[in-house]
């Protein structure tokens, strides 16, 4: 991946962006503290321009599950991701889904609220037939407070362990360090679905 490694954590999703004119960050001088410097990238550059991973905290294991897709986060791949999310906890026996989030617009938009209460609705029909189906409950905080999400120091501590101050990572090289800070697998991106 090409570009700075800007890690913006959300509650239940997460965005690591990789803006297109902004590499790695570089020491002014060994007195000075890490500072980011703008580079010019290369046209014919194979990584994309962004790297968007979202993430979520469970309390239960106190583990993040991941998923990156190519580009930004947006409605679309939130439901493909909360979609994912539900899956593996119904294989689980998991039932309900509390999740905090915050006024994100990929985590507001109509398209989202409207799935997440279609999903809710299956969910309770799964239930009432005996069947497993995962309930989300979103918890919404209010506007600037991160530091009401459980995930947020993890997201910081993890910026700062796997940013390269020498030299710019490639989108592998990234997802790579992200996904050994957390100790989770790395599994395909998700499909960047139009909507």
């Amino acid at each position: 991946m090409s570009g700075y490694l800007a890690i913006r954590m959300r509650y239940g999703g997460a965005a690591l962006h990789t803006p297109p004119c902004i590499a790695g960050p570089s020491w002014a001088t060994p007195k000075e503290p890490l500072r980011l410097v703008e580079r010019e990238l290369s046209k014919d550059d194979p990584d994309p321009k962004a790297l968007c991973c979202y993430g979520l905290l469970r309390e239960d294991t106190n583990k993040v599950m991941l998923r990156f897709v190519d580009g930004r986060a947006v409605s679309a791949v939130t439901i493909s991701y909360l979609e994912w999310v539900c899956g593996r906890l119904a294989v689980e026996g998991k039932r309900v889904l509390v999740m905090v989030w915050d006024n994100a617009p990929w985590h507001v938009s109509r398209q989202v609220r409207d799935w997440l209460r279609a999903h809710n609705r299956a969910a309770l029909a799964l239930h009432r037939v005996g069947k497993g189906g995962v309930q989300i409950i979103p918890c919404w905080l209010p506007s600037k407070s991160p530091w009401l999400n459980p995930i947020e120091p993890r997201w910081i501590h993890g910026k700062r362990a796997i940013v390269e101050p020498t030299s710019t990572l490639t989108a592998h090289e990234l997802e790579s360090r992200v996904c050994t800070y957390f100790d989770c697998e790395m599994l395909d991106h998700i499909a960047h679905l139009s909507a």
